[in-house]
């Protein structure tokens, strides 16, 4: 897949197949549009071209209405690579695009820069200055200039609309399992490790601190999932929270990889959540919290190997 940061490059999508969006998560909603956008360019013969926006376009027009991200551009990058995409043009952002009305927009967009023959979105698409443009606006466009427009609905979970909104308030509530449910894949946080207080380390149970996570961050709790580090992945116990039974309050992320005893301070770690497992709580003294640490990786490696059985 070709990573580009603009129109700069234009015998690599002129004539695609575009969809067109932020791709948040790159939920199980998107991925039916990527696979729709893949399907159509494959038969065209032309690139599976995805047009998104670094930063979120909110960013720049109400920042304080900005929701945390979902996922990492990074992230999103891998994704959208493993769902088959060819070219992915993360633009830079700025008030020039935003002040485009929709149909500057498409006609400058669409037509001049990507020459695209057709187009995949989802029936909440919307373009142009104030989101003045809607599906409906866009089929006329479309119309008008001898393109196709393919529009997905939207996929469900037990009756609930898939949403980078919705995935975003169950991973507020920890409901990581159910997030796991509508992504179509662990949600994932990253981090530099940094030197903590070594207490796990003395218990048996060393851990790496996280810092710098730049995508949002569930509730206090231990959950179980994936770290992945220097290309490889360890069954994983996430901690974040406070330590009360080391009369801590500060709020950390520590992690335990199973079977890795490396510190790798300064390097990024990233981490798939899998499941939660229980509530922070305090313990009488460090033998009853090794006792439950016991019990929590046990759970951790149920968790993985029933995710890697699948």
């Amino acid at each position: 897949m070709l990573r580009l940061d603009g129109f700069d490059t234009p015998d690599a999508y002129r004539g695609c197949v575009v969809a067109i969006g932020n791709f948040d998560g790159v939920h199980r909603g998107h991925q039916v549009m990527l696979d729709r956008l893949k399907s159509h360019a494959t038969k065209a013969g032309v690139p599976a071209v995805v047009l998104t926006f670094n930063p979120h376009p909110i960013t720049l027009l109400r920042p304080d209405q900005t929701p945390p991200p979902l996922s990492t551009l990074e992230r999103k990058l891998e994704l959208l690579e493993r769902y088959g995409i060819d070219v992915v043009i993360a633009y830079p952002t700025d008030r020039e695009l935003l002040d485009l009305s929709a149909q500057e927009f498409f006609q400058q967009i669409v037509c001049k820069q990507l020459n695209a023959c057709g187009m995949v979105e989802g029936p909440n698409f919307f373009f142009g200055k104030n989101r003045s443009g809607n599906v409906e606006r866009l089929a006329e466009l479309c119309g008008q200039n001898q393109m196709f427009l393919d529009i997905v609905q939207p996929e469900n979970v037990d009756g609930l609309m898939i949403s980078s909104s919705r995935i975003r308030d169950l991973v507020r509530a920890g409901a990581m399992t159910e997030a796991l449910q509508m992504l179509g894949h662990p949600y994932q946080i990253s981090g530099e490790v940094v030197p903590g207080a070594g207490r796990g380390r003395d218990l048996g149970f060393p851990t790496a601190n996280l810092e710098r996570i730049p995508t949002l961050l569930p509730p206090s709790g231990v959950y179980g999932g994936i770290g992945l580090i220097d290309s490889k992945e360890y069954p994983a116990a996430i901690n974040i929270g406070p330590n009360p039974t080391f009369s801590e309050d500060v709020l950390k992320v520590e992690v335990h990889l199973i079977g890795c005893e490396s510190d790798f301070y300064g390097k990024t770690l990233k981490v798939d959540f899998l499941g939660e497992l229980r509530d922070v709580r305090k313990f009488a003294n460090a033998e009853e919290l090794k006792e439950q640490l016991e019990i929590d990786l046990d759970a951790v490696q149920g968790l993985v190997s029933g995710y890697r059985g699948r």
